[in-house]
């Protein structure tokens, strides 16, 4: 498959709203990761510094209970502080004490901190010990011993499991709320896609409501980030407006320049015929004339073609009567035919028929079908025209009885067919054509078939108004 069929496959034609959607929820979970890193850092913040804070109270109101006896030091471990300790959870408790650098009591290897404190404002650390994460803190109090001052170290150490189950507690519950917000953002993301896509669509209604010959500027409130499409829009619409006034121009221009001066040499063609009397000379005139009517028909018909082409797209229907059309095409065509001493039978046109159309295409399709009839219709023949309306549609149908066809009618509807069996007539192909397009255009259908008792019969069908 090519490039640009890849392209034009339906099937490769991505959804701007599924797009959207997409982003939506690619950055919701990036906001949910990022929400749930930042709330387990967050949790471990505050718990260490609520572990350091009862820590610290804890090492200062064992190092404040010291006292100084005639024997030395005496040590009184409060309840309170342990009972304070172990409320965050089932934690193992390590101290320390020491007396100008020698242990007085408790863990010996006890993992010291790097600088020594300076009073009661505790130091803390984190240590490893005995297969233990810690929280240490120690404070440093001058006290009186046998007479000397000394300094008093007490470091408490504890180990990190409630700290860390407080902090794995809240990163659980900020996983469950970011999956829930996730969750959420589904819905809320279809929603907002649907916000965003709404001035598209409804520029797109605007524009899907207009008619076929409405070639004003859309004027519609959009937002500014549409409105390089609706100027592009406009633009387009104003090209196509002038193309298609520059087309109508060239059909009417062409259609003057092209009959006017074909008429005129035709004109003197007969003339001369008329005035010589040399056989030779009289031959070649007749050919001429001939030629130039051949010319000027083909001319009329490539120009008429043009013309219901650009009707058809610039199509506005009126109300008129197909009868009154008729009797007028009838008119105009009934010159032809005497001179071939063809006789015109109509019946039914002086019946309104009223339908919604468009004059000078049908005008044009009623010629074509009248002229064919005219052409190929038997010398001193008959030619019926009949219109009849048939429930909710009208139905012209014009007989001759003629050569017949002797090709399939549809293949004959194409353009610059003619049948096999036109013999010397003159035509261009298209007549039929120009038929069947102002048919369709109409909502209606043309027919063409050969009669029974021989000739050909041609219907019209056109739905009433």
């Amino acid at each position: 498959m090519s490039a640009l069929a890849r392209l034009l496959d339906p099937s490769r034609t991505v959804s701007l709203r599924r797009r959207l959607v997409w982003q939506f929820l690619v950055l919701a979970a990036l906001l949910v990761v990022g929400l749930f890193v930042t709330v387990g850092w967050i949790a471990d913040r505050a718990s260490r510094a609520s572990q350091d804070a009862v820590l610290g109270a804890a090492v200062t109101a064992i190092a404040e209970g010291i006292r100084s006896v005639d024997e030395g030091l005496e040590l009184d471990l409060p309840y309170a502080t342990f009972s304070m300790l172990g409320a965050m959870g089932e934690e193992r408790i390590f101290y320390v004490l020491t007396v100008g650098g020698r242990m007085l009591t408790g863990y010996e290897d006890l993992p010291q901190p790097a600088r020594q404190p300076d009073g009661l404002q505790p130091v803390f650390w984190n240590a490893d010990y005995r297969g233990a994460d810690l929280r240490l803190a120690a404070v440093t109090r001058q006290m009186l011993v046998d007479n000397r001052s000394e300094e008093v170290v007490v470091s408490l150490g504890q180990t990190r499991l409630g700290q860390a189950a407080i902090a794995r507690d809240t990163a659980r519950s900020a996983a469950w709320a970011a999956l829930a917000f996730l969750v959420l953002t589904l819905p809320v993301a279809l929603l907002a896609a649907q916000a965003v896509l709404s001035p598209i669509r409804s520029l797109a209604d605007v524009v899907g409501r207009r008619g076929p010959r409405d070639l004003r500027p859309v004027r519609h409130h959009t937002p500014k980030e549409l409105a390089p499409l609706l100027r592009a829009l406009n633009g387009l619409i104003a090209r196509l407006r002038a193309s298609l006034e520059l087309a109508e121009t060239f059909i009417f221009e062409a259609a003057h320049r092209i009959r006017t001066p074909l008429s005129l040499v035709r004109t003197e063609a007969e003339l001369a015929l008329s005035e010589t009397t040399d056989p030779a000379t009289r031959t070649r005139l007749r050919r001429m004339v001939r030629a130039i009517g051949e010319s000027s028909r083909s001319a009329n018909q490539i120009l008429d073609h043009a013309m219901v082409l650009y009707r058809t797209d610039q199509f506005a229907a009126a109300s008129l009567d197909l009868a009154a059309l008729a009797r007028a095409v009838i008119r105009a065509v009934r010159p032809l035919a005497d001179m071939r001493d063809i006789r015109m039978v109509e019946s039914g046109t002086d019946i309104p028929c009223p339908i919604e159309g468009d004059e000078r295409m049908l005008e044009i399709a009623l010629r074509n079908i009248l002229d064919n009839a005219v052409k190929y219709a038997a010398p001193d023949g008959l030619i019926e025209i009949e219109l009849t309306r048939s429930g909710d549609e009208v139905v012209l149908a014009v007989l001759d009885d003629g050569r017949g066809l002797t090709d399939d009618p549809v293949a004959l509807a194409g353009r610059f067919r003619r049948g096999g069996n036109v013999g010397d007539t003159g035509g261009s192909g298209l007549g039929l054509t120009i038929v069947t397009e102002v048919a369709s255009a109409h909502r209606g259908r043309f027919k063409l078939f050969n009669r029974p008792t021989g000739g050909t019969c041609a219907l019209l069908h056109l739905p009433l108004a």
